[in-house]
């Protein structure tokens, strides 16, 4: 898809996205065979519920099917979510990602996997995990000191917030 293409979608789509207080995240047409797919990813601060995902679904479809901007020819419109190992690219992305778990492709090389703490116009606070029974410690990192970030799913993560409500009910 040309840039050009994906400028036009994108001037089309947005207003409607934000109009349902979502933001648009990625626009992407893949070939499927001799079909097109048309993916929209949204999102917002709070996270996008199935009513709003098929509210924005059906503005999309009116809006392209009374443009031209897909072409003649038959596609599908996919809408969806991030997803939970999401590559995070805005700043608003990482305010979103605050106590969450993320792998950060360090500049310098290497890797680092550590829970985002703040978010300033900076960088980040984050607190790297002990490993071998050892205490989390704090660490500093600028934007420029990684070049990529991708939150990470956690299966077995204790929630501070339902321990301490454990905690006063007992």
């Amino acid at each position: 898809m040309s840039t050009t293409h994906s400028e036009r979608l994108r001037e089309l789509l947005e207003p409607l996205v934000t109009s349902e207080g979502l933001d648009l995240e990625e626009i992407a047409v893949d070939s499927v065979g001799r079909k097109r797919v048309l993916r929209v990813v949204v999102d917002s601060d709070t996270g996008a519920d199935l009513d709003q995902i098929a509210d924005v679904s059906r503005a999309l479809s009116a809006k392209l099917d009374e443009s031209d901007a897909m072409g003649a020819g038959e596609y599908t419109l996919e809408v969806g979510t991030p997803g939970a190992e999401r590559l995070l690219k805005e700043h608003r992305h990482y305010l979103r990602a605050v106590d969450r778990l993320v792998k950060f492709q360090l500049t310098e090389g290497g890797e680092l996997v550590a829970r985002i703490l703040k978010v300033d116009d900076e960088g980040l606070d984050l607190e790297v995990p002990g490993v071998k029974g050892r205490k989390a410690t704090a660490r500093r990192l600028a934007f420029s000191d990684f070049d990529k970030a991708r939150v990470q799913v956690e299966f077995s993560r204790k929630d501070s917030k339902n321990e301490n409500e454990q905690e006063e009910e007992a």
